[in-house]
């Protein structure tokens, strides 16, 4: 899915008017008449923008249509890379379902918790491989990002591996330590950690 933005529209009915041809383009699940596209099933649109090009819009049966990330909703997602700026992250689950496509997000320096917001630093919130808790904010840039928060106390890191290579166990609201060598590691933990994600 990568360079791709997904939208899933409200349910539609058969033979629903969609848009015209003006500003989005045929997929699956619809057709055209008199410059307009309309539905050809009963189910949900799906309007993907594939880089410059009108977005192509598609019907599919509710049993196919693909969980997305929507606003408010909590994500499991794994971090893949950190600055001082923002935490890159890969959306692995809506709740507790898991994710067939990969969605992009990024946990900006400002959304890492509620208070104290000039004062955080990413790497002591975060590091690669991290699994966090977040809630979405909204749909982002170009590049699909969804922008996430960790600012709620329930929200944040619930699992992280040590140096060593062990699972590392919440000391604080801030700190993690190794089981094997005592090691503590900042983070920002989350307060709450849901049984699907327990190991």
């Amino acid at each position: 899915m990568a360079g791709s933005n997904v939208v899933r529209c409200q349910p539609t009915a058969l033979c629903d008017r969609l848009c015209s041809t003006d500003d989005c383009m045929p997929g699956t699940g619809v057709y055209l008449r008199h410059g307009y596209i309309y539905s050809s099933l009963a189910g949900y649109v799906l309007r993907k923008n594939e880089g410059e090009e009108l977005p192509v819009i598609s019907v599919v049966r509710e049993t196919e249509a693909q969980l997305l990330p929507d606003v408010g909703a909590i994500v499991t997602c794994k971090v893949t890379s950190i600055n001082p700026r923002f935490a890159k992250v890969h959306i692995l689950y809506v709740g507790s379902t898991p994710l067939k496509d990969r969605f992009r997000g990024t946990i900006r320096k400002e959304d890492v918790r509620a208070t104290e917001k000039d004062r955080v630093e990413t790497y002591k919130s975060f590091r690669p491989g991290d699994i966090v808790l977040a809630k979405v904010i909204s749909l982002g840039d170009v590049q699909s990002n969804y922008l996430l928060t960790t600012a709620e106390n329930e929200l944040g890191v619930v699992v992280a591996h040590s140096e060593a290579g062990a699972q590392m166990v919440p000391i604080s609201w801030c700190e993690m330590q190794c089981p094997r060598t005592h090691a503590k590691e900042f983070r920002k933990v989350a307060r709450v950690q849901p049984e699907y994600l327990q190991a």
